[in-house]
């Protein structure tokens, strides 16, 4: 199919573009990256009036580590954020999470901020934002926001982000040097959406937890921050951890669903797995633990 008529803009400032927004009265759709957009639209389940296209402004590229946070550019490539030596010096698991989002050729042109902005419950960059406790920045004709990523899904592919506001930066607060990263996701093949998956970071000080940001993808309408089981494990010295325990804490907080893919029960029980596992193997506690 074809798409359905829109008109189209390119803007060259942030400025222009959230003008754009603000014409179209709620009937515009941003073009970034495209990879989940064009073919929306060629299905026409996506039938904006104008188009706003944000390839061309400069200002919304570019990874940058300064004042205890790094900012990362909506229009930064996934190929760009993957071969980051900022990004891998400080956020290293969002290089992982990156590097698991769907193949090499869409991360050519498939967009951190295009990515997080989407919400796809089973995607793994929302679930990273949130896992680490990151901030979206939003701009419009009316100023600025600041949403933390915990508070910016509402529900499948349903953002806090009004219809005339662009994401701009995702800035991700730092970790301590050494920080453990936790990472694993079940999918049916390489680059197809997670049926589960976990993310996360951990730091260690003095033999004890003192920071966690875990989150799920793939086990709900939204990423889910494991709240209680990151509380579990702040104080705890690495011979209190009980893999297992947490694992089973941090399920009982997610809310999977049965589709053609996977049962409700499946996940949970793979999730349970994964999650124990790759604790385990993060914080290198034997099976006995």
């Amino acid at each position: 199919m074809k798409p359905a008529p829109f008109d189209y803009v390119a803007p060259a400032t942030i400025d222009e573009a959230c003008a754009a927004l603000a014409d179209a009265g709620g009937g515009a759709t941003v073009l970034a990256g495209g990879q989940t957009l064009l073919p929306l639209l060629n299905l026409r389940m996506s039938q904006p009036f104008i188009l706003v296209d944000i390839n061309n402004i400069a200002d919304l590229q570019g990874i940058a580590h300064a004042g205890g946070c790094t900012r990362v550019g909506a229009m930064t490539r996934q190929c760009e954020a993957i071969a980051s030596e900022t990004l891998a010096r400080t956020l290293p698991v969002l290089v992982q999470a990156t590097s698991h989002v769907g193949h090499h050729q869409t991360r050519n042109r498939g967009t951190v901020g295009g990515s997080i902005a989407l919400g796809e419950p089973a995607a793994e960059l929302p679930a990273t934002a949130v896992a680490l406790g990151a901030t979206i920045e939003a701009r419009s004709t009316r100023g600025t926001r600041h949403i933390p990523a915990g508070e910016f899904y509402l529900g499948p592919y349903m953002t806090a982000l009004e219809a005339d506001e662009l994401v701009t930066v995702i800035n991700f607060p730092d970790w301590p040097k050494g920080h453990i990263t936790l990472f694993r996701e079940v999918a049916q093949r390489p680059g197809d959406f997670a049926l589960v998956g976990m993310v996360g970071a951990l730091s260690v000080e003095g033999g004890r937890i003192a920071r966690a940001g875990l989150a799920w993808f793939g086990m709900g309408p939204t990423p889910i921050r494991a709240k209680a089981a990151e509380q579990m494990l702040l104080g705890q010295s690495l011979e209190q951890i009980n893999p297992q325990a947490i694992a089973e804490r941090a399920v009982a907080d997610t809310a999977p669903f049965d589709d053609q893919h996977a049962s409700a029960e499946y996940r949970r029980t793979v999730a349970t797995r994964i999650f124990a596992r790759t604790l385990r193997e993060a914080l290198k506690i034997g099976e006995a633990a």
